[in-house]
């Protein structure tokens, strides 16, 4: 396959046996097709290819090899976090489709489909992907970060469900890769993130969950000290299949966000059960019990609505997330906490600030070793701030910056990739995996994309 180079252009004529849409910046379509869900990373590539399938993906990454161009993929881009300013972007919003053998309880998941695609194919067979807060996310970028479900602590990461995937590695190869074809490529799809090759569909295992019950309980923000002490004794307590978040939420006074949490300050308790339901409010009593209740959604939902429960944004928006992993929530935790994002501190500009609940089955060892490296978490702290103007971007920054170093004590000194954030440098990135899987990823790295092409968002150089 051959191009030349024009005035740093790259020749198009290779792409054109490619079935979807070519576009160059200035084209009809071209910044609908670069424009992700977060709107803070706006993407200028030299290309976007908008990929209708697998043959799309692997003829433009032959381009892409042949010319040298580097690569970045997006779905949907809920893990946009870096603005990708040349190159080639393949979008595979496209590709759809899923299929759902209900016999097996597996779903072939395309590389574009988004959660809500594949709880609309499994949901009437009463089966269950395990999704996180939001079903707009894409199914496969989730995964491949490891993903961090609702009922994660019930039944584990995504990953862990995952049998197969098809992958187009950056030298325009398609393989299959399971624990038995290509298990070196299968181990770093799994948490090492899009550093290997581009997911072309991937086979998920399904669970037999019909409903759950999930929902919020909000108190006033004044409330905030006595509900985040008892939710933390409480999460001492549980059984694993209980799955609670902790939340600060500064919400804005928009049409978006329902009355009466509209332009209020709350704290926020979230659950999401699987078992008996009469058992799971019967374990929410100590929580309802902490402080004056003000909203209680709380109810037995389909599974596939689950999006209820944290209520997250549908629409795209400017935003900066991050995380950190803790090790435990002391008291001593809890004061540095409250005085970063608590009502002691009026002026945080954080959207929201919260602490989610691992354990349980998300800190069980793999069935097939994986590149997660959030096992030995008991807690991840979530900051989200929404970038409206420069001024804003600042303080979120120092908000988000303070928050951090008065949690590190009680951190376990590492991150999750899919919230990480914007990569900084090489320890910054590395802190997304331990030394030795860092290592064994870069290795991988080396191997399949020695070139360096998926160099775009949290990747880790070979």
């Amino acid at each position: 396959m051959t191009a030349t180079h024009h005035h740093n252009t790259p020749d198009l004529f290779a792409l054109s046996e490619i079935h979807g849409p070519v576009l160059r910046p200035g084209d009809d379509g071209y910044a609908d097709e670069v424009t992700g869900f977060n709107l803070a990373a706006l993407h200028t590539p030299d290309v976007v290819v908008g990929a209708t399938g697998a043959d799309d993906i692997v003829r433009a990454l032959r381009w892409a090899s042949a010319t040298a161009t580097p690569v970045a993929v997006q779905s949907t881009g809920h893990g946009a976090n870096f603005p990708i300013d040349h190159g080639l972007l393949i979008s595979t919003a496209r590709m759809t489709d899923v299929r759902v053998d209900p016999d097996r309880r597996l779903a072939t998941i395309p590389a574009g489909a988004k959660w809500r695609h594949v709880l609309e194919a499994t949901a009437p067979h009463g089966l269950a992907a395990l999704c996180g807060t939001s079903t707009d996310a894409g199914a496969v970028g989730y995964t491949l970060g490891g993903g961090l479900p609702v009922l994660g602590r019930a039944y584990g990461y995504a990953t862990d469900l995952v049998r197969s995937f098809q992958v187009a590695t950056p030298d325009g190869t398609l393989r299959e890769s399971d624990p038995d074809h290509e298990p070196e490529l299968f181990w770093a799809l799994r948490g090492g993130k899009g550093n290997v090759g581009v997911v072309t569909s991937m086979v998920c295992e399904l669970l037999p969950v019909p409903t759950l019950l999930g929902g919020g309980v909000y108190c006033p923000g004044e409330h905030t000290e006595p509900l985040l002490r008892t939710w933390a004794d409480w999460t001492h307590t549980l059984p694993d299949a209980m799955c609670s978040t902790f939340s600060l939420l500064r919400l804005p006074p928009i049409p978006e966000i329902p009355e009466p949490l509209r332009g209020g300050f709350w704290a926020r308790v979230a659950i999401a059960w699987p078992g008996a339901p009469a058992e799971g409010e019967q374990l929410l009593a100590p929580i309802r019990a902490a402080a004056p209740v003000a909203v209680d959604t709380v109810e037995v939902m389909p599974y596939a609505a689950l999006d209820r429960i944290h209520m997250e944004p549908q629409d795209p928006l400017p935003a900066r997330e991050s995380c950190a992993l803790l090790r435990d929530l002391t008291p001593e935790a809890i004061d540095a906490f409250l005085s970063q994002a608590g009502p002691e501190a009026p002026d945080c500009p954080l959207l929201v600030v919260e602490i989610r609940h691992l354990g349980g089955a998300l800190s069980r060892p793999a069935r097939l070793p994986d590149a997660i490296c959030s096992r030995d978490a008991n807690y991840l702290l979530e900051a989200v701030g929404v970038l409206a103007a420069p001024p804003a971007a600042e303080a979120i920054e120092q908000a988000t910056r303070s928050l951090y170093t008065a949690m590190s004590p009680y951190g376990t000194g590492h991150t999750m990739v899919n919230i990480h954030g914007t990569p900084g440098n090489e320890p910054d990135r590395a802190r997304a995996w331990t030394p030795e899987v860092y290592d064994r990823l870069r290795q991988d790295k080396s191997t399949y994309d020695p070139n360096n092409l998926l160099r775009f968002g949290h990747t880790i150089s070979p």
